[in-house]
C-alpha cells in the first residue's frame, strides 16, 4: 500500500450521527482510516472532523469519492473539502529584505522536511534574488512607494494569477495586503507577525515591547483578512527575555521564534490540519 492518502474535512451544525454516517460511509466503501480528528465547538454547537483514507484502501480515485460523499455531505448541511497528499499544495512566497523566515521555508522545501511546490518569490526589493534564484526558483521584483501601491498590488495580482496558487505565505512582507487581495484568496494567505497578538499590532512591535517592560516576547502565524494583523490565528510561540535585552536582542531572539512558528504553522495548513470557523481555528495537531 502506498502512503499517498485522502483527506477529508468537514465542519457543520452538530447533530446526532455525523461520526456514524462518516465512518459507516468510509467502511463500506472499504476506506482504511488511518487518522481521525473530532471536536465540538461548545459556544456555537459546531461539529469539526478531520479524517485521513488510505488511498490504496479504495477502488476509485479522489473524484469517484467526492461524488458518492456529496449526498451525506448534503445531508448533514456540511462544508467540506477532500484532499489528495499525491498533488502537493502550491505555495507562492513574498518576502521584502529580512531573508530569515524566507531561508528557514526554502530549507524545509529543498530537503523535503515539508511537502510543497514553490512556483515563486515576489519582493518588493531586490536584495534576496540571488539567494532565491540560487535555489533555481523564479523571483519577481516589484517595487513599489507610497504613490505606486495601486499598479503594485495589480502587478502582484497579475502574478499569482499566473502561479495559481494553494497558499500564499507572507515571510516578512513588509507590505499591507489590500482588500482586494485578501477577498481574492481568503483563507489562503499566511502571515507571520513578530509579535504575540493580538499585544502590539502593526509596525515595530518589538520596539513596542521595550517601551512597556514585557518579559516575553513572541510571534504570531495567522491568516491574513483585511483587518491588520486580525485574522484568525494559526499558531504562536513566545521566548522570555529581561531588562539586559536590548531592542537588537529582542529582534535577534524573536527571529528564532518567527521561523519556527511560521514554519509550523505552515505545515499545519499543507496538512489540512486548521479549520477556520468565525475568527478562531481548531488546529488538529
Amino acid at each position: 500500500m502506498s502512503q499517498d492518502s485522502y483527506r477529508l474535512i468537514l465542519a457543520c451544525p452538530d447533530k446526532v450521527g455525523i461520526v456514524a454516517a462518516v465512518s459507516t460511509f468510509l467502511a463500506n466503501e472499504g476506506g482504511l482510516i488511518t487518522e481521525a480528528n473530532h471536536y465540538l465547538d461548545p459556544d456555537s454547537s459546531w461539529f469539526f472532523t478531520r479524517q485521513v483514507i488510505a488511498a490504496d484502501s479504495l477502488p476509485y480515485g479522489a473524484d469517484e469519492l467526492r461524488a458518492r460523499f456529496a449526498p451525506i455531505a448534503a445531508s448533514f448541511a456540511m462544508e467540506w473539502r477532500l484532499t489528495e497528499t499525491a498533488k502537493p499544495k502550491r505555495v507562492a512566497l513574498l518576502a521584502s529584505k529580512q531573508a530569515h523566515c524566507l531561508s528557514d521555508l526554502l530549507y524545509r522545501w529543498r530537503s523535503k522536511e515539508l511537502d510543497f511546490d514553490i512556483p515563486g518569490v515576489i519582493s518588493n526589493h531586490d536584495d534576496l534574488r540571488s539567494y532565491v534564484e540560487w535555489h533555481q526558483l523564479p523571483y519577481h521584483y516589484e517595487p513599489v512607494n507610497a504613490d505606486t501601491k495601486a499598479e503594485h498590488f495589480a502587478r502582484i495580482i497579475a502574478l499569482l494569477e499566473a502561479m495559481k496558487p494553494d497558499v500564499i505565505v507572507l515571510a516578512r512582507y513588509m507590505q499591507i495586503l489590500p482588500p482586494e487581495i485578501c477577498s481574492l484568496y481568503a483563507g489562503q494567505i499566511i502571515n507571520i507577525h513578530h509579535s504575540f497578538l493580538p499585544a502590539f499590532v502593526g509596525a515595530r512591535p518589538y520596539h513596542q515591547a521595550a517601551e512597556r517592560g514585557v518579559k516575553l516576547i513572541g510571534a504570531t502565524c495567522h491568516y491574513v483578512t483585511d483587518e491588520l494583523d486580525a485574522g484568525p490565528i494559526i499558531d504562536q510561540d513566545v521566548a522570555r527575555i529581561s531588562h539586559h535585552d536590548s531592542i537588537d536582542d529582542m529582534v535577534r531572539i524573536g527571529k528564532d521564534v518567527e521561523k519556527t512558528v511560521l514554519a509550523r504553522g505552515l505545515r499545519y495548513h499543507l496538512e489540512d490540519r486548521v479549520l477556520v470557523h468565525e475568527n478562531k481555528t481548531i488546529v488538529f495537531e
